[in-house]
């Protein structure tokens, strides 16, 4: 009985994940100016200023860093903030950030990921105004926009300017997930918002501004440079990776879906060359067999290190599916839940509810609801946040 269902559950994921001829109605291919292309509209707001910088690899104009870019346009910039991965972005997820140099620009180098995730006073000491420019992926438990919480959050407390520079949303095209309860509350997930949100960066300032979500109910003096030739229908193809365990669109679009299994006994293939994109265990019966392996800067002692995983390469999303029924896949948890021979309650970690955002996600899993049942329990909490949302768009 259990084998006949586990063939069903699998029958019905691949048929789901089938790719289809995206519909030119629906979404669309454009090449969008960025908020910091946009010289013209912030240069005037940096002038005789010192600025400090929350940047990484993403943080360019053209094939040039901002931070560079800036500098040789007579800006003053005096200081780097680094967020998780690092300046640089070479660093692997999780791993300490230190403070230190950076050998191109001879700039100090302050660590925002680690020890310290908010800038201290101390540390804003003799600036004007900060500039935020980091590439986002739309999925609440990806740390960035904790980072400009935070970031926020000191401006506000210092009495000084953020300046956002803003960048499209790869997952920005839908709206879908549990949205975030307070008790859940962590640096993977700060703000009351589905998992998938629909914003971008500055978008999602301007909200926790306006809600007042700083701490305190504290507002931060903001300013958002806007894209051009973008909104949240346009399918936008990230030029730099974002973060060492997404290197492709396909892992970015699968994120929001498979960044939950962090929280279970299932590997997403972290230590291999597909993070992001095939899933599975060790007594797992998949289709494919993959070894997570330890990868300087992308993976340190992956989840199963050097343990032979049966799993399943997750079907392409680029041009598929996605585009046309824009969703959470749940099908995915409760396929390799169904499929889990150990104790029911040693498959999930504690990390999930964190990630998941709320408790009421592996209560229905561990209940047996279908995906169709689980997606209707999140329809309430949906409908308040798309309206609340509206408030802050920045794009049509």
């Amino acid at each position: 009985m259990h084998k006949l269902l586990l063939s069903l559950i699998l029958m019905l994921v691949f048929i789901d994940c089938t790719p289809r001829v995206q519909s030119d109605t629906e979404v669309s291919m454009r090449h969008p100016l960025v908020g910091a292309e946009r010289l013209d509209a912030y240069l005037p707001l940096l002038e005789a200023k010192k600025v400090g910088m929350v940047v990484n690899q993403t943080s360019v104009i053209g094939e040039t860093h901002l931070v560079d870019s800036l500098m040789s346009l007579g800006v003053e910039v005096v200081k780097v903030f680094a967020p998780e991965h690092g300046f640089r972005g070479d660093h692997s997820d999780g791993a300490t950030i230190k403070d230190g140099i950076d050998q191109e620009s001879g700039l100090p180098i302050v660590s925002l990921y680690g020890k310290n995730k908010k800038p201290s006073q101390q540390m804003l000491e003799g600036l004007d105004i900060i500039v935020f420019d980091i590439q986002d992926v739309g999925v609440r438990f990806y740390t960035f926009i904790s980072t400009m919480h935070y970031v926020m959050e000191a401006c506000a407390e210092k009495g000084i300017p953020l300046l956002v520079l803003d960048r499209p949303n790869p997952n920005g095209f839908y709206v879908d997930g549990p949205v975030l309860k307070k008790e859940y509350s962590s640096f993977i997930g700060m703000h009351p918002i589905p998992l998938v949100h629909g914003l971008t960066i500055a978008e999602l300032a301007l909200m926790i501004n306006g809600e007042y979500w700083l701490k305190g109910g504290l507002q931060c003096e903001l300013y958002t440079i806007a894209c051009k030739e973008y909104d949240h229908q346009t399918l936008y193809e990230l030029p730099i990776s974002p973060s060492p365990n997404l290197p492709n669109m396909n892992a970015v679009y699968l994120y929001p879906s498979l960044g939950l299994f962090e929280g279970t006994k299932v590997s997403v293939g972290r230590g291999t060359d597909q993070p992001f994109q095939i899933i599975g265990m060790p007594d797992f019966k998949g289709t494919i067999r993959f070894t997570p392996r330890s990868i300087p800067g992308v993976s340190d002692h992956p989840k199963y290190e050097n343990r032979e995983c049966g799993g399943l390469e997750i079907p392409d999303y680029e041009n598929g599916q996605l585009f046309e029924d824009p969703k959470l896949n749940v099908d995915y948890l409760l396929l390799m839940y169904q499929s889990w021979t150990g104790a029911p309650t040693d498959f999930f970690r504690d990390f999930f509810y964190k990630l998941s955002g709320t408790d009421l996600l592996r209560i229905q899993i561990e209940q047996g609801l279908s995906a169709e049942q689980i997606r209707d329990s999140w329809k309430p909490d949906l409908a308040d946040f798309l309206k609340m949302r509206k408030k802050y768009l920045l794009y049509p």
